[in-house]
């Protein structure tokens, strides 16, 4: 609701006075950040000059003060650099909160923080604890958590600001109301390269989510188009504003592949923070299997199934399943129990080494250990009888170990020797065995299960910096991924997002993510996001006929552009051409989505001399969304504004793949065409 012409006086006073102190703060700032730096450089320069004069402790001083005059001036650093992304636009929303004492707040919420000359608050950072009363009420009664204890009032008002360049353009007063006006006029919006922030358009569901402190872990299940990511995000940013000592640094985000890296890669630089870590699964095995040249990609492993490239797919789905844990668990356990020293041996001329007491050292004192960490700890402690501690005998006696031993640290042979074992679930003859092992590239399916063989006997590469892990599209990954992931990071606390429809593993299925509230140590609470702000009522009703779907609450207003449905084309050139000059006359960006990566070839090469077009496949890092032709497993996570729905008559979804016909519509914004 706009306001009266009074209220818009008041406020765009309100606005001068506002970017007069941040101007003034912003020149005042500069000149401190700029005299630290060069104070720091300053300071390092004499340490280091006079380093010779100082003893020990003198220097661990100097050192550890070096260390916080760092920390000053990199923190009024990120502080400067956060006034000047808001600049232009200070604040996005303000409430009028009363208290139970009777006192009246006018809260003006912006990306960041600002004070006068008395240390008044004039902004308020959104992510505060005051300013959750924006996202979660309606006007009339309300509370707060901040650290003091809980706050009880009245929130009288809720106001929205649409300002540009330092310019008031609009004020409204809204409510709760999901279907307010500032929310349809950014859902209306064209879609860009790279996914925005929403801190003036967050939902109660959403900040539920976001603003979580109270459990460890969280488990989302989202909707298409429920901003999962989005939220993902804006949770990461609200963290490090809250939680003590936490730093990107700590933060590592599971992605699903490295085009949503680069996409998603202005969000929490938006919002004043600097990126965290990000990487894919398959990169991890890469780095944790030296044995192999590289691992092959979780997109290239789907696709073998879409393209119908896997000649064993029951193999495969066997590889992936449940049942493969306790069946590994078996074997391991077994392979350990019966691993033992076989012979008693000499290292030099008088030392023997009785096979008794390093069995004894083996399965008894250092039995805590994996396997393989054990034959370490019982070289270092041979070193330690024998040579007063010193390691230089370690290689020595660990080529003596294993020589003397009736086990071997090759994992490629424990994992041939599974597949030939009573514990694998199908027969499998030698030859077979040595198809998929004896490689350069190790298949997807079976670097998991080499991971998991390597980690159980050798331990995990422990990542104890990381405190904050977030995992998207967490319903393509199988239990044995998080138990793996569960093995690195066991002082995380986890962020667990994705929707069981949006599945694109073909061999792995959950009934609910709910599913995996067992695996993580500490509180665990599992949420659901049931409103969708992508796509319009129209391609919602299309996209649930797809999986039969029901409860899907779209909160675009129609459009009145039904779906469009292309079948029996005679000219495909001809007509896609003209299809896509259409929508790109509408829209801003564009996408053909196809079934696999050999269609989106064959289509790139059918139109490329007739439309500017990319072809975007899972190694692309970054792209233009104006026009692409993407396969359906690798446009996962991303949005368009319009989408041609493309595949072969001969290279049909089958019943089985309707999930991956469904993520390939669910990307559409405003406009949706089906060719075949």
């Amino acid at each position: 609701m706009a306001i009266t012409s009074l209220e818009m006086k008041k406020e765009a006073t309100i606005l001068d006075k506002v970017q007069k102190l941040l101007g003034d703060t912003l020149d005042s700032l500069g000149d401190i950040v700029v005299s630290n730096e060069d104070n720091l450089l300053e300071f390092k320069k004499m340490m280091w000059e006079n380093a010779n004069s100082f003893d020990e402790g003198e220097m661990q001083q100097v050192m550890h003060a070096t260390a916080q005059e760092s920390d000053k001036v990199m923190r009024k650093e990120q502080y400067f650099r956060r006034l000047l992304q808001i600049k232009d636009k200070p604040y996005f929303a303000s409430i009028v909160f009363k208290d139970d004492e009777g006192d009246i707040f006018n809260i003006y919420m912006s990306l960041t923080y600002l004070k006068d000359e008395d240390g008044n608050n004039i902004l308020y950072d959104w992510r505060s604890p005051i300013c959750s009363l924006f996202y979660d009420y309606e006007t009339g009664p309300c509370s707060y958590v901040a650290p003091g204890g809980e706050y009880k009032g009245i929130l009288k008002r809720k106001r929205q600001y649409k300002i540009e360049n330092k310019k008031l353009v609009g004020v409204f007063d809204n409510s709760l109301n999901i279907n307010d006006e500032v929310l349809q006029e950014v859902l209306a919006t064209e879609s860009s390269d790279k996914m925005k922030n929403v801190v003036n358009t967050i939902q109660q569901e959403q900040n539920q989510v976001i603003r979580n402190l109270e459990d460890n872990n969280l488990i989302v299940q989202g909707i298409a188009g429920s901003g999962k990511t989005t939220v993902a995000l804006h949770r990461i940013a609200f963290l490090l504003y809250r939680l003590k000592n936490l730093n990107s640094k700590n933060i590592l985000i599971f992605s699903p592949n490295n085009i949503f890296t680069e996409y998603i890669s202005d969000v929490l630089p938006s919002l004043g923070e600097r990126n965290t870590l990000q990487t894919t699964f398959a990169d991890y095995l890469e780095n944790f299997i030296s044995e192999y040249d590289g691992v092959e990609s979780f997109t290239d492993f789907v696709s073998r199934y879409y393209s119908y490239q896997e000649m064993f797919p029951e193999l495969v789905e066997y590889k992936q399943s449940d049942k493969i844990i306790d069946d590994l668990d078996a074997f391991l356990d077994n392979y350990v129990a019966n691993s033992q020293f076989i012979k008693s041996f000499y290292e030099g001329e008088k030392n023997l080494i009785e096979k008794d007491e390093i069995n004894h050292l083996l399965h008894d004192k250092y039995s805590r250990l994996p396997l393989f960490e054990r034959v370490d700890e019982i070289a270092e402690k041979l070193c330690s009888t024998y040579y007063k501690g010193k390691l230089t005998k370690k290689k020595t006696y660990l080529k003596l170990l294993y020589q003397n031993s009736n086990f071997q640290k090759d994992y490629k042979k424990i994992m041939s020797d599974f597949f030939k074992s009573d514990f694998c679930r199908m027969r499998l003859d030698e030859k077979y065995i040595q198809s998929f092992m004896n490689v350069d590239i190790l298949h997807y399916e079976d670097a998991l299960i080499f991971a998991y063989i390597k980690g159980i006997l050798e331990g995990f590469l422990y990542e104890n910096t990381i405190r904050q892990v977030v995992i998207d599209e967490a319903q393509d990954y199988n239990r044995l991924q998080y138990i793996i992931i569960q093995n690195i990071f066991k002082k995380a606390d986890f962020t667990i997002l994705g929707d069981i429809n949006q599945n694109i593993n073909p061999y792995y299925h959950y009934q609910s993510l709910e599913d995996l509230s067992d695996l993580f140590h500490g509180d665990t609470r599992y949420l659901e996001l049931l409103k969708t702000y992508r796509s319009s009522p129209e391609i919602i009703d299309y996209t649930n006929k797809i999986l039969n779907l029901h409860h899907v609450n779209a909160i675009r207003k129609n459009n009145n552009k039904p779906v469009v449905i292309r079948k029996g084309v005679s000219d495909l050139k001809k007509r896609l051409v003209e299809d896509i000059l259409f929508l790109q006359n509408e829209y801003k960006s564009t996408a053909l989505i196809t079934k696999d990566l050999r269609e989106a070839e064959n289509i790139y090469e059918l139109i490329k001399d007739e439309v500017n077009i990319s072809l975007v496949d899972a190694n692309t890092k970054g792209f233009y969304k104006e026009l692409v032709v993407i396969p359906a497993y690798v446009a996962k996570g991303l949005e368009f504004d319009s989408v041609i729905i493309y595949n072969d008559r001969k290279n049909s979804y089958k019943r089985n793949e309707r999930n991956l016909l469904y993520v390939a519509c669910t990307r559409c914004q405003h406009e949706l065409f089906i060719y075949n």
